[in-house]
């Protein structure tokens, strides 16, 4: 038997056409990339003990089973709830995390030997409590896969989360400093044993916001005004997007003298109505009310003058505000192309070295080959999100991808811009590599919206079901006696 089309025919296999095979889930690829992870971890590990402690202790294997552990159970996750998802996200982001706990973990030693040749008590190791969070992260990340079946169910209380997103952004300015403020900036809720910095979770619930605004108000936004220098911009009644967008940037600044997140959320929001509007005129306002909160800024507030003069010249005023990026660049040099080795260098001589500064650790230890590394882990990281979101099919999804992944990409350039001279600082820290419990607990949170929307765009699609018409409402026809 054959089946012709035209002139030709296409003969039929003996037992008929075999069916199409399954798509791949390329989970046992992420299983296999997260294990070079965790020998990657293991070994840094061993390291930085053989290195420091001349031998190999519990913390090795406390934390090396631990991490391992809770990754393989991450994994698990995923593969049931996600299992279409991108396949290189948790890996990448379970060596990122690993890395982190290596550094802080050698910082610790560094702190112990400094507490036994001063004579004091050696504090308690920050390793413990960074692996307590990444247990909270991964329980986090866990939690959405389970219960967020749909992440288009976000655009439907986008407001909600937006509300709840500014009033998150505001508490910090509003309390008293006693409750709010660590070296200068108002950005945490201080509580008896326990502290948060709420502004890292406002970030994701804002673009949740704007991702579904855009979308909404898409036609709003195309719509075009003035033509000039080849460029359509808007109109000037359909600014009311990136104004409120300056305005709570801005704000922040002021208020919590916070300009990290201050600038983190005003380019994620201006390059989500780029993505959206294809506008090249949105960017150039954008870019022009950046350059005039920075000069109002500057002239306005004298913490924002200091963090310019001393992005300017560090060394005028070494021993006071500039010896924490002066030290950074020492570290950055010693470690030169190759890096001292981990355990070798004397990242512990900079200030926050596990926290705003854990890029001059890496740099100085690892040097600028380690260095390149990470970045292009981080990169990766990024384009994978991207692609994501040239992939997913709704534009809330393309949208929320875009914007999630954007963020990531622009506190990278901000805080390695920062410790390497590039830009002032802002005191922002390296997602999922420095100490603290609010970030981790954040970006795990914009991982696993990610993973969902990655399943989403990789899920194949459900053939369509033909309706069975029933028995009682078929319809009856008369057939005629032959």
């Amino acid at each position: 038997m054959s089946v012709t089309h035209g002139a030709g025919a296409f003969p039929s296999p003996p037992g008929g056409f075999a069916p199409a095979p399954a798509q791949s889930t390329k989970r046992n690829t992420e299983l296999g990339l997260l294990l070079v992870a965790i020998g990657i971890t293991t070994v840094s590990m061993m390291l930085v003990e053989a290195s420091l402690e001349q031998a190999l202790t519990m913390d090795l294997a406390k934390y090396g089973l631990a991490y391992a552990g809770l990754f393989l159970v991450a994994h698990l996750a995923v593969r049931r709830y996600a299992k279409y998802a991108d396949p290189l996200l948790l890996p990448i982001v379970a060596l990122l995390n690993g890395l982190g706990l290596v550094l802080i973990h050698r910082l610790d030693l560094a702190d112990q030997e400094n507490a036994r040749y001063m004579g004091l008590s050696a504090p308690s190791p920050d390793a413990n409590q960074q692996i307590l969070w990444t247990a909270f992260g991964i329980a986090l990340f866990i939690a959405v896969l389970v219960f967020l079946h749909d992440y288009r169910l976000l655009a439907r209380f986008s407001y909600t989360l937006g509300l709840i997103g500014l009033i998150a952004l505001a508490i910090p300015a509003l309390l008293p400093s006693q409750f709010s403020e660590v070296n200068g900036a108002k950005i945490w809720i201080k509580l008896p044993g326990f502290s948060i910095q709420p502004g890292e979770f406002a970030k994701i619930l804002l673009i949740i916001f704007f991702a579904s605004v855009l979308v909404a108000k898409r036609d709003l936004f195309t719509t075009a005004g003035k033509h000039f220098l080849g460029m359509d911009f808007p109109r000037a009644r359909d600014l009311g997007p990136i104004l409120a967008a300056w305005v709570i940037s801005i704000g922040v600044m002021v208020f919590e003298k916070d300009l990290g997140t201050s600038l983190l959320l005003f380019t994620t929001v201006l390059v989500m109505l780029y993505i959206a509007t294809e506008r090249v005129g949105w960017l150039v306002i954008g870019f022009s009310l950046l350059a005039v909160g920075f000069v109002f800024a500057y002239q306005m507030f004298g913490h924002v003058r200091v963090r310019v003069q001393t992005w300017a010249d560090p060394l005028a005023d070494y021993s006071n505000t500039g010896y924490q990026i002066s030290q950074s660049l020492f570290g950055l040099a010693t470690g030169g192309v190759a890096g001292t080795g981990l355990g070798s260098g004397r990242p512990a001589q900079v200030p926050f070295a596990k926290t705003d500064f854990i890029i001059a650790t890496i740099g100085e230890e690892l040097g600028l080959i380690g260095l390149a590394a990470i970045l292009l882990l981080f990169l990766i990281l990024v384009i994978r999100g991207l692609r994501t979101a040239l992939a997913v099919r709704d534009s809330f999804g393309k949208l929320l991808a875009a914007g999630l992944s954007f963020t990531l990409a622009v506190q990278l350039f901000v805080v390695v811009g920062g410790v390497t001279k590039l830009i002032p600082l802002t005191g922002l820290t390296t997602p999922f590599v420095s100490y603290g419990g609010s970030s981790l607990l954040a970006n795990y949170l914009l991982l696993a919206l990610l993973m969902k929307i990655s399943h989403a765009a990789r899920e194949p699609a459900q053939p369509r079901k033909k309706p069975v018409t029933p028995i009682a409402e078929a319809q009856t026809e008369m057939m005629g006696r032959e």
